[in-house]
């Protein structure tokens, strides 16, 4: 069962306007969409976003018993082409819950979960793109290397990706479990309650979804797409999301630098961003409940006033 993360929380930075416009750019099963449509009014509109076509799915029945759910099949990435679309000026609020949701990890044929045997494949859209066996079977060995140590951060790159070249050139890596015994016997040096594959399978899931593109992508158009006093929120679940928006947050509340001698007025010290609290982890007991919010970090920042 899929349990939205930092669910009241997220929506209770996010709301500001019950009547205004909001996206959730990650819906998933919908639990943060749900949660944001009770918090609104009856004149409220919220477009919901993903890759995934069984979330799209379950959007779509949601959006046939409640009109002011509007559905887009494909990434957030996409969010300012969509906003014309929809022929609206802004949005007053914009939530991601970024990673990959307890329905895709629990389906075996989905392929995301090294404790899972199933295909290799990893998809957020399992309907196109070259899945992660197929990734794998192309990417030259030291490409391999750069996936593993820029997107999963795992110290034994070299080691493992020269195991997985090895195992190839045998026969194709088709399934996770397959992959996974390649890490395990790979990797010399297990972390503690860590499985070896963690990082090796994040850092290919990663690559195939182009999940870091996408999010620098909408991060770089995020103000152009909120109104003044709107708002974003994002639910991070590893250091490579969460050190990107960190930095972005934080570089957005500063003003350009203007050389010393070019006279100015108003408050060039500010940018276009203002931080909304501290990051926001979640509390021990939905910890307890939940064991895959335990690294989730929520940050907010909102667009200032003209």
């Amino acid at each position: 069962m899929h349990e939205s993360v930092l669910l009241e929380q997220s929506i209770e930075a996010l709301v500001g306007d019950i009547n205004g416009c909001y996206v959730d750019g990650t819906f998933g099963r919908g639990g943060h969409t749900r949660a944001l449509l009770s918090a609104l009014g009856p004149n409220a509109s919220v477009l919901v976003m993903d890759k995934d076509p069984q979330a799209i799915t379950a959007a779509l029945e949601l959006s046939e018993s409640d009109p002011r759910v509007h559905v887009y099949h494909g990434s957030f990435a996409d969010l300012p082409t969509v906003l014309i679309g929809l022929d609206w000026a802004g949005v007053n609020g914009i939530l991601l819950d970024l990673g990959v949701s307890s329905p895709q990890l629990d389906d075996d044929a989905r392929g995301f979960s090294f404790q899972r045997t199933g295909p290799l494949d990893m998809r957020m859209n399992n309907h196109s793109g070259q899945t992660a066996a197929q990734y794998l079977a192309d990417i030259s060995e030291s490409d391999l290397v750069e996936t593993l140590r820029e997107y999963g951060e795992e110290r034994y790159a070299k080691r493992i990706a020269a195991a997985i070249v090895e195992a190839r050139q045998k026969k194709p890596i088709n399934t996770t479990g397959e992959l996974a015994e390649i890490v395990k016997v790979a990797h010399p040096k297990w972390e503690k309650h860590k499985h070896p594959a963690t990082r090796t399978f994040q850092a290919i899931r990663i690559a195939v979804n182009r999940e870091l593109d996408d999010l620098d992508s909408l991060l770089a158009n995020v103000v152009a797409c909120l109104i003044p006093g709107g708002r974003v929120a994002v639910i991070s679940f590893h250091s490579l999301e969460d050190r990107r928006v960190k930095h972005f947050m934080r570089e957005m509340t500063r003003g350009p630098k203007i050389p010393r001698d070019i006279p100015v007025t108003g408050d060039a010290s500010l940018g276009p961003l203002r931080l909304v609290g501290k990051a926001i982890k979640p509390e021990e007991r939905e910890v307890v409940a939940n064991v895959r919010s335990r690294s989730a970090v929520l940050r907010v920042a909102e667009r200032r006033a003209l």
